[in-house]
């Protein structure tokens, strides 16, 4: 089992979304814990070697409200995932 936490920034967001979309995004923190690259994470660039990042696009009718990106990074050798940012759309 892989530990995934929420940074400061993404805590602080996850705060201010509606519960709908806590729960929303909870799941896909324990689903991260299970499986932290499944198909459905797209790559993104990241500059350390050692960790590999990736985004998770959440559609409204998952969160019953906004679509909201994931973005974490995922080091294999701590068996870690650290939600780096959630990105809430209007």
């Amino acid at each position: 089992m892989t530990y995934a936490f929420h940074s400061a920034a993404a805590e602080k967001v996850l705060r201010e979304l509606t519960p709908a979309e806590q729960a929303a995004v909870e799941s896909v923190r324990r689903g991260l814990e299970d499986d932290p690259t499944p198909d459905h994470a797209r790559g993104l660039p990241d500059a350390d070697p050692s960790s590999e990042s990736y985004a998770i696009e959440l559609l409204p009718e998952q969160t019953g409200g906004r679509g909201i990106s994931v973005l974490y990074r995922h080091a294999p050798d701590l068996d870690a995932v650290l939600i780096l940012w959630l990105i809430a759309g209007p």
